[in-house]
């Protein structure tokens, strides 16, 4: 398993959950949004990415494949993504 997803929910609308990239140094943020089950398919994550809906580190981010390390925070709508190792 490349990585893990742990999950805890502070209100029903808003989730923070920890992502565990396992023996790799980064992924893509679009993979990352797909991979939480926070988009249905890769296409959307791309939208939404475009659209300027994700967030890391608290700044906007438009580059569909920025790539998001441990310490990362990615925010989209009410949930927060933190990267852990």
């Amino acid at each position: 398993m490349l990585f893990q997803l742990e999950s805890s929910t502070r209100n029903w609308y808003d989730k923070m959950e920890d992502f565990k990239l396992e023996n790799q140094e980064y992924i893509q943020l679009n993979q990352l949004l797909k991979a939480t089950g926070l988009v249905g398919t890769g296409g959307e994550a791309m939208i939404r990415i475009a659209e300027g809906n994700v967030k890391v580190n608290g700044a906007v981010e438009i580059q569909r494949r920025k790539k998001i390390r441990v310490g990362d925070k990615v925010e989209y709508l009410t949930s927060t993504i933190n990267i852990i190792d």
